[in-house]
């Protein structure tokens, strides 16, 4: 089924944006493992809204109340299900989009494949709000992770054409972001990130941009050729993410400019150990970790719901109108989309694990 990820560590997320409350099922825990509280809610703080100028205006405490599967914080074999109660929907706001579309969104092709029953108020299904329970998932499987010496961390590398500093390919320094609500590496070009997040909002406008992702401390040999693949499990997760359109491993798309002798990560020893001098390789060979850094970088289209007027198709007369969309709306969704992959991450890698 669409909504149900993994076969060892199982989500199913429940729920629409405007529905009661939103939530996940998590099967295949282990007892015994304790949860620290308030690390969840300090990783599910970050991609919760209406914190600033640059997210939607729709405010949600995002509090995850886990009705299974944990006593006194500490997991005892059962399925975790933990509910995000929806307090702070507008659903009048999207009445008229039930008929009128709106452009580079689900509402076309959803009426279309559910006979006109989908829920379209905040996007039903298909919204970014859906992202919350599978954070708390990957908050959940990033602490079980981190106890294994595994650590998921990611950055803004670009937003509207300005961009931040890469990862090391071969020393990724993931401590540097911590704490960080606008996670860039190099601190200094956050401002005129922010003036560029700014301009559109003023613009009635949205932009988009790129997440750069490292892994640190997998082991050698995970994952299975073919469709198995660390590539494909991590992709079937990173488009789980609304407004994720492309992702690419090591150097991605530049590779395809170089020669073999260019693009090739040689062998060599250190400390005894076994690794690569460079990482174009984004630490996958065949599908399977190499040892070294785990490196990939996502798209993030522009936010499609923007305030100037567009053409669409009135479903009910066919014919073309013009739509002005209203309610609350992120101008740039790449700051709240950082969590969003570092969960679906420790979701993918955990179930290889």
């Amino acid at each position: 089924m669409s909504c149900n990820f993994g076969e060892k560590f199982k989500i199913t997320i429940f729920g629409q944006s405007h529905s009661e409350a939103i939530g996940v099922v998590i099967d295949g825990v282990p007892a015994g493992i304790t949860l620290d509280g308030e690390k969840i809610a300090s990783f599910m703080a970050r991609r919760a809204p209406g914190k600033n100028a640059y997210s939607t205006k729709r405010k949600e405490a995002d509090c995850p109340e886990i009705v299974s599967g944990v006593v006194d914080g500490i997991t005892c074999g059962t399925p975790i299900c933990a509910i995000i109660r929806n307090s702070d929907q507008h659903s009048k706001d999207y009445s008229k989009l039930k008929i009128l579309p709106r452009p580079s969104h689900s509402d076309f092709a959803a009426y279309m494949k559910h006979g006109g029953f989908n829920d379209i108020r905040g996007g039903g299904n298909f919204s970014g709000r859906m992202t919350a329970p599978m954070c708390f998932a990957g908050a959940v499987a990033m602490q079980i992770l981190e106890k294994k010496g595994i650590k998921i961390g990611a950055h803004i590398e670009k937003i509207a054409g300005v961009c931040d500093t890469r990862f090391d390919p071969v020393n990724p320094d993931i401590s540097t972001l911590d704490g960080k609500d606008f996670p860039l590496i190099n601190d200094s070009v956050k401002d005129e990130m922010l003036a560029k997040i700014e301009a559109a909002r003023l613009d009635c406008d949205s932009v988009g941009g790129v997440i750069e992702c490292a892994v640190t401390g997998l082991p050698v040999g995970l994952g299975e050729p073919m469709f198995g693949g660390v590539e494909n499990v991590l992709s079937q997760a990173m488009f789980a993410v609304p407004a994720i359109k492309g992702i690419e491993f090591g150097n991605g798309f530049d590779c395809a400019d170089l020669k073999g002798s260019e693009n090739n990560d040689e062998f060599t020893v250190n400390d005894g150990k076994i690794t690569t001098v460079t990482n174009n390789h984004g630490g996958i060979l065949g599908g399977l970790t190499s040892g070294m850094p785990l490196i990939f970088r996502v798209a993030v289209k522009p936010t499609p719901s923007i305030s100037k007027p567009q053409m669409t198709v009135n479903l009910e007369t066919n014919k073309p109108e013009e739509l002005v969309i209203e309610g609350r709306h992120d101008p740039c969704i790449v700051p709240r989309a950082v969590p969003c992959i570092e969960a679906a991450t420790a979701i993918a890698l955990i179930n290889l694990i």
